[in-house]
């Protein structure tokens, strides 16, 4: 097994075990592994990842994992609608398929001033905290993070909005190697739980 291998298996454990994201998991895992963080061409691609993501669920958490998945979408969804006017989309490991209630919820919203989205969270009256996200060769990104109730797991769930500029949207569908979306907007999203409707009740079926 190469390097990568390993640390997508050891990243995936910790994605489902401690709700990380991939680029903290990955790291995590090379460090485990005692390479320092690894150089890029050394980790793993997030899609590598999502599958050992995905292998892992299906031996592990494969009695528990819909129903929490099914949880989250639904809360996602309502801040989706509650917050339509900044345009979200649903994207991370709600939006893929792979969450569990570890997870985290991530949000993209598409804004003409950063600062909207902030203002809109306050006049509903929604308390956030605000940070910021770096990423290579571009301004940082503030985020916004909200602990949103979810009923159906009885707990709080991290919300973590991030405030993209309008002009991003353009590539906000742009798909994966497989042709998958990392991305989707309120219709998709209700449309995925229509899906999963759909197959929970023929999986229920005798």
């Amino acid at each position: 097994m190469s390097f990568a291998d390993e640390v997508a298996v050891g990243a995936a454990r910790l994605v489902v075990e401690e709700g990380l994201e991939y680029g903290a998991a990955k790291r995590k895992a090379a460090r485990d592994l005692g390479r320092r963080g690894g150089r890029r061409g050394e980790l793993p691609r997030n899609e590598q990842v999502e599958d050992e993501v995905r292998a892992c669920i299906e031996l592990f958490c494969a009695d528990t994992q819909p129903a929490e998945l099914r949880a989250l979408r639904e809360l996602a969804l309502g801040w989706m609608q509650r917050l339509a006017a900044f345009r979200p989309h649903l994207s991370g490991a709600v939006w893929r398929g792979t969450a569990t209630r570890q997870s985290s919820i991530h949000m993209d919203l598409y804004c003409d001033d950063s600062k909207s989205a902030q203002i809109g969270l306050l006049n509903l009256g929604i308390d956030a905290d605000l940070s910021s996200l770096d990423r290579p060769g571009a301004e940082p990104l503030s985020v916004l993070t909200v602990g949103a109730r979810c009923a159906a797991l009885g707990e709080l769930v991290t919300l973590h909005l991030i405030v993209r500029d309008l002009d991003e949207q353009r590539g906000a569908l742009k798909p994966d190697a497989r042709g998958r979306s990392w991305r989707g907007d309120i219709a998709a999203v209700q449309r995925q739980l229509e899906i999963d409707e759909d197959q929970g009740a023929t999986e229920g079926k005798p």
